[in-house]
C-alpha cells in the first residue's frame, strides 16, 4: 500500500506485477539511449530476433564520444564505430535519433527536459549513472546497465527492487552567491557519499521550491554522488511553467489535462519516510572539492585538511591517498590552489541558467593568461539560445573556447582530456582519478568559482561580487 510518498505514488502507478521474490516489474515510460551503452543491447535485440517494444518510447542522442572543437571531425576510431552503429540500430528498430546535424542534439540529460520528453509522474531510465536529473520534474529516473538497457528495449519494461525513500529538506537564508552546485556538494560533504545507498531522494523545504528548474536538475544529477538511486523533487508550477510549450509536451486542452494529472504526483503532508535528513545553508560559503570524490570538499575560506583530522583509520588513508594525488599539502588555503584549465559544461552545469552566470562573472574580464578556458554547451539549443543573447561573444572576449555540444572533459571519452598533472577547475559532477584524463586533478565548483577561477588562475571567493544587481547579459 501507498505510503503517500511521490515515489510511491508512481511506482504503484507503474507497477505491472510482482514476483515471489520480492522484485516489481515496472513499465517504463521513457527509454533515452546514447552511443555508449546501447550497443551491446540493440546487438542482443539482434541475436534473440526481437524488435524494440515501443520504440516511440526511445530517443537516442550522440553526447559522450563526440569532438567538441568539430563534431564532424571524429579520428577516435572505437568512438566513430560506436556513432556510427547507433546510428544504424536506430534505423534498423524505428527509433528517432538526434544525430549530429539535428537541432535537437545535445547531452542526453540536457534535452529530455528542454525538449518536454522529461514529465512529472513518469518512470525514465537511461544506460547512465545520472538519469537521476529528470527527477527534478517529479519523474521517477535512474540509471540502468546495458542489458537491463536490452530488457527495457524489448519490453519496455524493468524488473526493480521497491525503493526505501529519504526526504531531505533543505532550509535556511540562501546567499545569493550560493549555486545548487554548492548546496548538493555542502549535502554529500556533509552526510558523504554513501548516505543514500539504497534510498531514493526527495528534496524538500523552502529552499529548493524557490529554486529554478535548471537549480533542481543539477541538485538532482548529482544524488548519484551521494550514493542514492535516485532523487526527485515534487512537480509544482515552477514545473509547469518550464514545461509549457515544449515540443513534446502536450497542447491546448491536453496540456491542461496534463496538468491535472501531474499534480496527482505530490507527496502527502502526512507521507511516510524511511528516512530523514535536514541541511540549514544559512552562511554557506561557495564550494571547492579538494579530493578524489565528490564528498572531499569544503568552502573556499578554509584549507585543505590534514588527514589526522579524521577519527576513521580507513578515511585518514583515503584522505592520504586522495592528497598525493591531487598533489596537496594540508592546510593550504583552498584559495591559494592555482588551476591550470577551467571547464564550463557537462549534464550538471551546462544550461543556459549556468551559461548566463558564468558569463555575468567574466564579463569584461580576461582568462588568467596561465589558463586554458572551454564552455561547452549542453545542447545546440542551448548554444543557440546562448549565442542570441551574446554570451558566447562574452566568453571568447574573455578568452574562452567556445565548444560544440557534448559532454567533453566531464569524462576522458573524447578528444577533451586534460593533460596528467593538470589542475582543472570544472562544473562537472565527478572528481574521481583520471576522470578528465589520466593523471588530471579535478576540483569541483559552481559555473560561477569557475568563471572566476579562470580570471585569477586560482580559485578564489566569487561571493566578494555581492551583494549586487544582476547584470543583464544581451
Amino acid at each position: 500500500m501507498s505510503r503517500g510518498t511521490i515515489v510511491d505514488k508512481i511506482w504503484e502507478a507503474h507497477k505491472v506485477v510482482q514476483s515471489s521474490g520480492g522484485l516489481d516489474l515496472l513499465y517504463i515510460d521513457l527509454h533515452l539511449v546514447h552511443e555508449v551503452t546501447s550497443p551491446q543491447a540493440f546487438e542482443g535485440l539482434r541475436l534473440a530476433g526481437r524488435k524494440v517494444r515501443r520504440p516511440e518510447r526511445t530517443i537516442a542522442t550522440i553526447d559522450h564520444n563526440v569532438p567538441t572543437d568539430d563534431p564532424y571531425h571524429i579520428t577516435d576510431p572505437i568512438a566513430k564505430k560506436q556513432i556510427d552503429t547507433l546510428r544504424e540500430n536506430c534505423e534498423a528498430f524505428g527509433v528517432t535519433l538526434f544525430d549530429l546535424d539535428s537541432p535537437y542534439r545535445g547531452i542526453v540529460h540536457v534535452i529530455g527536459p528542454e525538449l518536454g520528453l522529461t514529465q512529472p509522474g513518469m518512470t525514465i531510465v537511461c544506460g547512465d549513472s545520472h538519469t537521476s536529473t529528470h527527477g527534478a520534474f517529479g519523474a521517477l529516473a535512474f540509471g540502468i546497465g546495458t542489458s537491463e538497457v536490452e530488457h527495457v528495449l524489448a519490453t519496455q519494461t524493468l524488473w526493480q527492487k521497491p525503493p526505501r525513500t529519504m526526504r531531505v529538506e533543505i532550509k535556511g537564508t540562501r546567499h545569493p552567491a550560493i549555486s545548487a552546485k554548492d548546496i548538493i556538494l555542502h549535502f554529500i560533504a556533509t552526510y558523504g557519499v554513501s548516505v543514500g545507498r539504497g534510498y531514493i531522494f526527495e528534496y524538500t523545504g523552502e529552499v529548493v521550491q524557490s529554486m529554478t528548474m535548471e537549480e533542481r536538475m543539477t541538485l538532482c544529477n548529482m544524488s548519484i554522488e551521494a550514493g542514492a538511486r535516485a532523487g526527485l523533487v515534487g512537480p509544482d508550477e515552477t514545473t509547469f511553467q518550464y514545461l509549457a510549450g515544449r515540443p513534446y509536451t502536450p497542447k491546448g486542452a491536453a496540456w491542461e489535462e496534463a496538468i491535472r494529472y501531474y499534480q496527482t504526483f505530490q507527496s502527502d503532508e502526512d507521507a511516510v519516510y524511511d528516512a530523514y535528513v535536514e541541511l540549514d545553508i544559512t552562511d554557506l560559503k561557495p564550494y571547492v572539492t579538494w579530493g578524489t570524490h565528490p564528498g572531499m570538499g569544503t568552502t573556499i575560506d578554509r584549507t585543505v585538511p590534514d588527514p589526522s583530522s579524521f577519527d576513521d583509520p580507513n578515511t585518514q588513508e583515503s584522505v592520504r591517498r586522495a592528497l598525493r594525488y591531487m598533489d596537496l599539502t594540508p592546510g593550504t588555503p583552498l584559495s591559494d590552489i592555482e588551476v591550470d584549465i577551467v571547464f564550463i559544461g557537462s549534464c550538471t552545469n551546462a544550461r543556459l541558467e549556468d551559461l548566463r552566470e558564468a558569463a555575468r562573472v567574466i564579463r569584461g574580464q580576461k582568462v588568467h593568461p596561465r589558463v586554458q578556458a572551454l564552455v561547452v554547451p549542453g545542447s545546440e539549443q542551448v548554444k543557440r539560445a546562448a549565442e542570441a543573447e551574446g554570451l558566447d561573444k562574452i566568453f571568447i572576449e574573455a578568452g574562452f573556447s567556445w565548444r560544440a555540444p557534448g559532454c567533453s572533459m566531464c569524462l576522458g571519452m573524447n578528444p577533451d582530456l586534460a593533460p596528467p598533472g593538470k589542475r582543472v577547475a570544472s562544473t562537472s559532477n565527478r572528481n574521481f582519478e583520471g576522470r578528465q584524463g589520466p593523471g588530471a586533478r579535478t576540483h569541483l565548483v559552481s559555473p560561477a568559482m569557475a568563471a572566476y577561477a579562470a580570471i585569477y588562475g586560482r580559485f578564489a571567493d566569487v561571493s566578494e561580487q555581492y551583494p549586487q544587481a544582476p547584470v543583464e547579459v544581451k
